[in-house]
Protein backbone atom coordinates (compact mmCIF):
# COMPACT_ATOMS: atom_id res chain seq x y z
CA UNK A 1 0.00 0.00 0.00
CA UNK A 2 1.29 3.26 -0.94
CA UNK A 3 1.93 5.74 2.74
CA UNK A 4 1.33 8.88 0.26
CA UNK A 5 -1.31 9.57 -2.31
CA UNK A 6 -2.79 12.20 -4.14
CA UNK A 7 -6.30 11.05 -5.02
CA UNK A 8 -7.94 13.19 -8.35
CA UNK A 9 -11.79 13.13 -8.54
CA UNK A 10 -13.70 14.07 -11.32
CA UNK A 11 -16.19 17.04 -10.96
CA UNK A 12 -18.44 15.41 -13.38
CA UNK A 13 -18.40 12.31 -11.22
CA UNK A 14 -19.01 13.80 -7.94
CA UNK A 15 -21.90 15.44 -9.74
CA UNK A 16 -23.41 11.57 -10.46
CA UNK A 17 -26.03 11.30 -13.13
CA UNK A 18 -27.23 14.66 -12.32
CA UNK A 19 -24.26 15.70 -14.67
CA UNK A 20 -23.72 19.09 -12.18
CA UNK A 21 -23.93 20.23 -9.30
CA UNK A 22 -22.77 17.47 -6.10
CA UNK A 23 -24.82 14.21 -5.52
CA UNK A 24 -24.40 13.74 -1.77
CA UNK A 25 -24.52 9.69 -1.95
CA UNK A 26 -21.70 9.66 -4.62
CA UNK A 27 -19.53 12.14 -2.27
CA UNK A 28 -20.28 10.19 0.52
CA UNK A 29 -19.25 6.91 -1.11
CA UNK A 30 -15.65 8.54 -1.43
CA UNK A 31 -15.39 9.87 2.36
CA UNK A 32 -15.95 6.02 3.26
CA UNK A 33 -13.37 4.62 1.30
CA UNK A 34 -10.51 7.68 1.94
CA UNK A 35 -11.78 6.82 6.04
CA UNK A 36 -10.49 3.44 5.76
CA UNK A 37 -7.40 4.60 4.24
CA UNK A 38 -6.75 7.10 7.02
CA UNK A 39 -7.66 4.72 9.42
CA UNK A 40 -4.77 2.41 8.32
CA UNK A 41 -2.30 5.23 8.43
CA UNK A 42 -2.18 6.17 4.42
CA UNK A 43 -1.83 9.64 3.90
CA UNK A 44 -4.40 11.43 1.46
CA UNK A 45 -4.43 14.42 -0.74
CA UNK A 46 -7.26 15.34 -2.85
CA UNK A 47 -7.77 17.69 -5.93
CA UNK A 48 -11.33 18.00 -7.59
CA UNK A 49 -11.69 19.53 -10.84
CA UNK A 50 -14.84 22.07 -11.69
CA UNK A 51 -16.27 20.16 -14.20
CA UNK A 52 -19.47 19.79 -12.52
CA UNK A 53 -19.91 23.72 -12.40
CA UNK A 54 -17.24 24.69 -15.33
CA UNK A 55 -16.03 23.65 -18.55
CA UNK A 56 -12.91 25.64 -19.73
CA UNK A 57 -14.13 26.59 -22.65
CA UNK A 58 -18.01 27.05 -21.42
CA UNK A 59 -18.11 30.28 -23.06
CA UNK A 60 -16.06 31.50 -26.22
CA UNK A 61 -17.38 35.05 -25.49
CA UNK A 62 -15.02 35.17 -22.32
CA UNK A 63 -11.56 35.77 -22.63
CA UNK A 64 -9.24 32.73 -21.81
CA UNK A 65 -7.72 34.47 -18.49
CA UNK A 66 -11.11 34.57 -16.36
CA UNK A 67 -12.31 31.28 -18.05
CA UNK A 68 -10.05 29.57 -16.35
CA UNK A 69 -10.13 31.73 -13.22
CA UNK A 70 -14.19 31.12 -13.22
CA UNK A 71 -12.74 27.52 -13.35
CA UNK A 72 -10.25 27.51 -10.23
CA UNK A 73 -12.99 28.88 -8.38
CA UNK A 74 -15.34 25.65 -9.29
CA UNK A 75 -12.84 23.40 -7.72
CA UNK A 76 -12.41 25.42 -4.55
CA UNK A 77 -16.27 25.28 -4.22
CA UNK A 78 -15.97 21.94 -4.63
CA UNK A 79 -13.22 21.49 -1.83
CA UNK A 80 -14.62 23.20 0.60
CA UNK A 81 -18.49 21.12 0.32
CA UNK A 82 -16.18 17.30 -0.20
CA UNK A 83 -14.37 18.47 3.01
CA UNK A 84 -17.50 19.18 5.08
CA UNK A 85 -19.14 16.04 3.90
CA UNK A 86 -15.99 14.34 4.90
CA UNK A 87 -15.71 15.85 8.46
CA UNK A 88 -19.30 14.67 8.68
CA UNK A 89 -17.45 10.94 8.50
CA UNK A 90 -15.34 11.27 11.22
CA UNK A 91 -11.80 13.04 9.33
CA UNK A 92 -10.07 16.58 9.87
CA UNK A 93 -9.55 17.86 6.64
CA UNK A 94 -7.65 21.05 5.47
CA UNK A 95 -7.43 23.67 1.89
CA UNK A 96 -5.06 24.51 0.42
CA UNK A 97 -4.79 27.15 -2.80
CA UNK A 98 -2.05 29.27 -4.57
CA UNK A 99 -4.01 31.79 -4.08
CA UNK A 100 -6.33 34.42 -1.13
CA UNK A 101 -9.57 32.77 -0.57
CA UNK A 102 -10.45 34.94 2.80
CA UNK A 103 -10.55 32.86 5.54
CA UNK A 104 -12.02 30.05 3.50
CA UNK A 105 -8.33 27.91 2.61
CA UNK A 106 -4.82 28.49 3.69
CA UNK A 107 -2.28 29.33 0.89
CA UNK A 108 -0.36 26.24 -0.10
CA UNK A 109 3.26 25.40 0.86
CA UNK A 110 4.73 22.07 1.27
CA UNK A 111 5.95 22.20 4.79
CA UNK A 112 2.01 23.55 5.23
CA UNK A 113 0.89 20.51 3.73
CA UNK A 114 3.31 17.94 5.49
CA UNK A 115 2.30 19.50 8.80
CA UNK A 116 -1.45 18.59 7.87
CA UNK A 117 -0.36 15.65 6.73
CA UNK A 118 1.18 14.21 9.80
CA UNK A 119 -1.49 15.10 12.03
CA UNK A 120 -3.82 12.79 10.14
CA UNK A 121 -5.03 15.31 8.11
CA UNK A 122 -7.48 14.61 4.48
CA UNK A 123 -5.64 17.36 2.43
CA UNK A 124 -7.37 19.44 -0.20
CA UNK A 125 -5.41 21.11 -2.99
CA UNK A 126 -8.04 23.43 -4.85
CA UNK A 127 -7.77 25.97 -7.47
CA UNK A 128 -5.14 24.58 -9.72
CA UNK A 129 -1.71 25.96 -10.56
CA UNK A 130 -2.73 29.74 -9.46
CA UNK A 131 -2.41 30.18 -13.03
CA UNK A 132 -4.59 30.21 -16.40
CA UNK A 133 -3.59 28.02 -19.22
CA UNK A 134 -3.10 25.20 -16.52
CA UNK A 135 -5.70 22.50 -15.94
CA UNK A 136 -6.79 20.65 -12.93
CA UNK A 137 -4.42 17.61 -14.70
CA UNK A 138 -1.24 19.52 -14.42
CA UNK A 139 -2.61 20.62 -10.47
CA UNK A 140 -2.57 17.11 -9.55
CA UNK A 141 0.56 16.34 -11.28
CA UNK A 142 2.42 19.53 -9.63
CA UNK A 143 0.91 18.94 -6.28
CA UNK A 144 1.93 15.19 -6.25
CA UNK A 145 5.65 16.17 -7.10
CA UNK A 146 5.84 18.78 -4.52
CA UNK A 147 4.10 16.55 -1.59
CA UNK A 148 6.06 13.62 -2.95
CA UNK A 149 3.03 11.28 -3.53
CA UNK A 150 3.91 8.02 -4.30
CA UNK A 151 1.18 7.75 -6.82
CA UNK A 152 -1.90 9.64 -8.39
CA UNK A 153 -5.36 8.15 -8.31
CA UNK A 154 -7.59 9.48 -11.04
CA UNK A 155 -11.04 8.70 -10.39
CA UNK A 156 -12.71 9.54 -13.15
CA UNK A 157 -16.50 8.33 -14.60
CA UNK A 158 -15.34 5.64 -17.11
CA UNK A 159 -13.09 2.65 -15.61
CA UNK A 160 -9.90 3.21 -17.23
CA UNK A 161 -7.98 3.88 -20.61
CA UNK A 162 -9.38 3.02 -23.61
CA UNK A 163 -7.97 3.42 -27.60
CA UNK A 164 -11.25 4.77 -28.18
CA UNK A 165 -14.65 6.63 -26.82
CA UNK A 166 -15.95 3.48 -25.43
CA UNK A 167 -19.84 5.39 -25.42
CA UNK A 168 -19.67 5.74 -28.55
CA UNK A 169 -17.57 2.56 -29.90
CA UNK A 170 -18.82 -0.33 -28.34
CA UNK A 171 -15.43 -2.26 -29.84
CA UNK A 172 -13.08 0.01 -27.97
CA UNK A 173 -10.09 -1.71 -26.42
CA UNK A 174 -9.14 -1.16 -22.69
CA UNK A 175 -5.84 -0.81 -21.32
CA UNK A 176 -4.43 -2.84 -18.40
CA UNK A 177 -1.22 -1.22 -18.42
CA UNK A 178 0.32 1.85 -20.26
CA UNK A 179 3.41 4.06 -20.38
CA UNK A 180 3.05 7.83 -20.13
CA UNK A 181 5.53 7.85 -23.39
CA UNK A 182 2.59 5.54 -25.36
CA UNK A 183 -0.36 7.96 -23.81
CA UNK A 184 1.69 10.74 -25.16
CA UNK A 185 1.98 8.83 -28.25
CA UNK A 186 -1.02 7.44 -28.98
CA UNK A 187 -2.65 11.02 -28.34
CA UNK A 188 -4.85 8.72 -25.28
CA UNK A 189 -5.78 12.42 -23.59
CA UNK A 190 -5.93 10.70 -20.63
CA UNK A 191 -4.01 13.68 -19.12
CA UNK A 192 -2.88 16.66 -20.96
CA UNK A 193 0.48 16.95 -22.30
CA UNK A 194 2.27 19.46 -19.75
CA UNK A 195 0.65 17.35 -16.85
CA UNK A 196 2.31 13.96 -18.88
CA UNK A 197 5.38 14.95 -19.21
CA UNK A 198 5.83 16.65 -15.95
CA UNK A 199 5.11 12.88 -14.84
CA UNK A 200 7.37 11.31 -17.11
CA UNK A 201 9.94 13.44 -16.08
CA UNK A 202 9.54 13.01 -12.22
CA UNK A 203 8.90 9.67 -12.26
CA UNK A 204 5.23 9.48 -10.96
CA UNK A 205 3.25 6.33 -11.58
CA UNK A 206 -0.84 7.02 -11.83
CA UNK A 207 -3.71 4.46 -12.16
CA UNK A 208 -7.36 5.18 -13.92
CA UNK A 209 -10.16 3.71 -12.86
CA UNK A 210 -14.04 4.20 -12.38
CA UNK A 211 -15.43 6.07 -9.07
CA UNK A 212 -18.20 4.26 -9.37
CA UNK A 213 -16.88 0.60 -9.14
CA UNK A 214 -17.17 -0.82 -5.00
CA UNK A 215 -14.52 0.12 -3.12
CA UNK A 216 -12.22 1.55 -6.34
CA UNK A 217 -10.25 4.38 -3.94
CA UNK A 218 -9.06 1.01 -1.71
CA UNK A 219 -8.28 -1.22 -4.20
CA UNK A 220 -6.32 1.21 -6.57
CA UNK A 221 -4.63 2.19 -3.11
CA UNK A 222 -3.94 -1.20 -2.33
CA UNK A 223 -2.49 -1.61 -5.78
CA UNK A 224 -4.84 -4.40 -6.55
CA UNK A 225 -6.05 -5.14 -10.09
CA UNK A 226 -8.17 -2.43 -10.96
CA UNK A 227 -8.64 0.44 -14.33
CA UNK A 228 -5.40 1.12 -15.87
CA UNK A 229 -2.02 1.55 -14.43
CA UNK A 230 0.43 3.91 -15.96
CA UNK A 231 3.69 3.40 -16.01
CA UNK A 232 6.91 5.80 -15.65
Amino acid sequence: MAKRILLKLSGEAMAGDKKTGFDEPTVKRVAMQVKKLTDGGTEVGIVIGGGNFWRGRSSESIDRTKADQIGMLATVMNCIYVSEIFRTEGMMTSILTPFEVGSMTKLFSKDRANKYFSKGQVVFFAGGTGHPYFSTDTGVVLRAIEVEADVILLAKAIDGVYDSDPKSNPDAKKYDELSIEEIVEKKLQVIDLTASMMALENKVPMIVFGLDEKDSIIRAANDEKIGTRITV
